[in-house]
């Protein structure tokens, strides 16, 4: 793990920075202490980071989760009954991972993983342009269409056109142009540019320009653009942040109904964010899921315990992981243990970090998710990649992340039922010089009752007094249903003089008495 500490350090201290304003303003959107969040991240670093199989993948708290926190912390009558939930959910994601439900994440279709990355890259630029421009009454975090405070994506980014803060703008300008400066020019002019990362730069900056102007009535940032970590007067107070489970609560059943609905969208946007990031991964590892499973459940149970948000592998860190060449665990790991020293040892100091400097770190890391080019590359790929593709992107753009994953899944099943419905026969029609109309139909390998409708529509077509060759000896499978509807087809093909020969495995026979008989399955029950 550690001989690519080179590469994993400058990748952690990137990583921090994203994760840092993340973590608060998950919290914040939550409706839940602020340093719950920076637990979840903390515990998410060190914790998760260890025990999961992922190389590049960074657990924290995820946006997805935070409106069903701030629900569940009204509904469970406070916090600290809240925590029993998470608690209770870590366990619960426990019992997924021995039971191996971990393959469900093979199961999502790549059109609707890349639609994921990219919607989520739009998603972060939208939602970071007003914090670039200064104007933050909206967290970070905050990635759902509607938002905490009233406004939804798009009239925010309106709203903040009319309230630019200068000094912020200017800052967050020079921050940019430092990234893309360091990204496509000076990283690959010395070693010492790999070592020090844009980011880090822009950051230190920022608290520099910071301090110079905060005496500026113009340029000066007040601290609602600065990010806000909690600042403990000493060790007790520091202690007194943490907040414990009641577990006098565990009887009522309303903890276990959100207990298993952390569990359950916590390991959805897990198994997501692993297929995602093991796509982006350069080195193309792959992260065993039942592992990354039990991970995530000690995680919540720890962070549950400690009063620390809901964990998930989240994909915005873990893409500005791999982007600033992250390359094992232990990049996820020093992030953890970073956000813990920082926030015992220099809180004063992050707190002057512009929110818009941070703002430019995302813009980055967004632009590079949705790249402009990989919607030329799913449009060459056909429809069928396509248009899952952009149902996803539209989806999670204009609703959230769960919902628009769902919306592209249920296209891309669509599909698969369409080119089910096209692929279940192939049909050759001939006219001899007698006159006789002779059709040969040939089943697939697997014939299920989704191809019922094409076969019945088929069947139906064929003409009085033609002649059906029927071909199933390369078909393995044959659905009851088609079993019936060929059964059904027989009886008509008599009273409409249509004489069958049908080819099998087990020889030729012509118009047989029962398609039941042959196959020998019994009809269904009336």
């Amino acid at each position: 793990m550690f001989k690519n500490l080179k590469n994993d350090l400058p990748a952690s201290i990137v990583v921090f920075f994203v994760a840092l304003p993340l973590c608060l303003g998950i919290a914040l959107a939550s409706g839940a202490p602020l340093f719950s969040g920076l637990i979840a991240g903390i515990i998410g670093g060190i914790v998760v980071g260890a025990l999961s199989g992922s190389k590049i993948g960074v657990s924290g708290p995820a946006a997805g989760l935070a409106a069903i926190v701030l629900t569940a912390i009204g509904t469970l009558g406070g916090y600290q009954n809240f925590l029993v939930a998470v608690v209770l959910g870590g366990i619960i994601q426990l019992i997924f991972g021995l039971l191996k439900a971990g393959i469900i994440g093979y199961y999502f279709p790549s059109s609707v993983i890349k639609g994921m990355l990219t919607g989520i890259g739009i998603i972060i630029i939208l939602k970071q342009i007003p914090h670039f421009f200064g104007y933050d009454p909206d967290p970070e975090g905050d990635f759902a269409f509607f938002q905490v405070d009233g406004q939804n994506t798009f009239s925010e980014i309106i709203n903040s056109i009319n309230h630019i803060t200068p000094g912020s703008l200017i800052i967050g300008v020079i921050g940019l142009i430092i990234l893309i400066l360091w990204d496509k020019v000076l990283s690959k002019k010395g070693k010492i540019f790999k070592l020090v990362q844009g980011p880090l730069v822009a950051v230190v900056l920022g608290i520099v320009f910071y301090n110079l102007t905060k005496f500026n009535s113009f340029l000066g940032i007040q601290s609602s653009h600065l990010v806000s970590v909690p600042i403990p007067e000493d060790a007790a107070s520091f202690l007194g942040q943490f907040s414990f489970p009641n577990f006098a609560v565990i009887t009522n059943p309303d903890v276990w109904v959100v207990a298993f609905t952390i569990a359950l969208v916590a390991s959805l946007e897990t198994l997501l964010c692993v297929e995602a990031t093991d796509k982006l991964d350069p080195n193309k590892n792959v992260t065993p899921t039942n592992r990354e499973l039990l991970a995530q459940g000690t995680g919540n149970i720890i962070s549950g315990l400690i009063g620390g948000l809901p964990i998930t592998q989240v994909i915005v860190r873990s893409s500005a992981n791999i982007q600033s060449g992250g390359r094992s665990k232990l990049s996820a790991i020093i992030h953890g243990f970073l956000l813990l020293i920082s926030v015992i040892l220099i809180p004063r100091l992050l707190n002057m970090i512009p929110l818009s400097v941070l703002a430019a770190i995302l813009l980055v890391v967004g632009y590079k998710l949705a790249k402009p080019a990989l919607f030329k590359q799913m449009y060459t790929l056909g429809w069928k990649q396509f248009v899952p593709f952009i149902v996803t992107i539209v989806g999670i753009v204009f609703t959230d992340l769960l919902f628009g994953i769902g919306l592209g899944l249920a296209v891309g099943i669509v599909i698969i039922l369409i080119k089910s419905y096209q692929n279940s026969h192939f049909l050759h029609i001939e006219n001899n010089s007698n006159g006789e109309h002779k059709i040969k139909m040939t089943l697939a390998e697997e014939v299920t009752f989704f191809n019922k409708g094409a076969i019945l529509k088929e069947l139906n077509n064929i003409p009085e007094n033609a002649f059906l060759e029927l071909d199933v000896t390369k078909t393995r499978y044959l659905d009851n249903d088609i079993i019936e509807i060929l059964e059904d087809f027989a009886f008509k093909a008599r009273e409409k003089n249509i004489n069958i020969k049908l080819y099998s495995e087990r020889g030729i026979v012509t118009n047989p008495p029962s398609f039941i008989e042959f196959f020998k399955l019994r009809p269904k029950a009336a």
